[in-house]
């Protein structure tokens, strides 16, 4: 998948649904330094605001973004459909990376390895690299299919309009 550029960004999410492993990589640059992107990506109340698609409303149970910390959280949508989400942060280092588990509740058994990476491009911007890597091409087809890309791209574009706002 090599999607356009974004509604209102001048950056495109490129994801990469890789052939040879059952992974799926993240591409995207922010027009904010990494400190911003990774406070974006760490503070609940921040995540909330941008996290998934715009037809989802987010709400966070516990969120503790540190080596050893855990998170669950709900997406809700005006029809009713809910989703949970949880996992545990394994290693998270300020403005660099994160590595993380995920599992969607609903499939509690398929859980994915997670790794954000946040590269300093210079300028105030940041180039995001994410990967998540799931035990197979079954698993990781279903989570292309589950609508993760249209999370993926208006969450960014979400992120855009809060790095956009000065709030960040």
């Amino acid at each position: 998948m090599t999607p356009p550029t974004d509604t209102g960004s001048t950056h495109e999410t490129e994801i990469i649904v890789d052939t040879e492993v059952p992974m799926v990589r993240i591409i995207r640059t922010f027009d904010a330094p990494p400190n911003k992107v990774f406070r974006a990506h760490t503070d609940p109340e921040l995540l909330a605001r941008w996290q998934g698609p715009r037809s989802t409303e987010m709400q966070v149970e516990h969120y503790d973004c540190r080596t050893g910390g855990s998170y669950r959280y709900l997406h809700t949508t005006s029809e009713g459909f809910e989703a949970w989400f949880h996992g545990s942060f394994h290693v998270v280092r300020p403005s660099e990376l994160i590595v993380q588990t995920f599992t969607f509740e609903g499939f509690p058994d398929q859980v994915a390895l997670e790794k954000l990476v946040l590269e300093d491009l210079g300028d105030g911007r940041t180039r995001l690299v994410a990967t998540s890597l799931v035990d197979s091409f079954v698993d990781r087809d279903a989570f292309v299919a589950s609508g993760m890309e249209t999370g993926v791209r208006e969450g960014y574009e979400r992120l855009d309009e809060l790095i956009a706002s000065g709030e960040l």
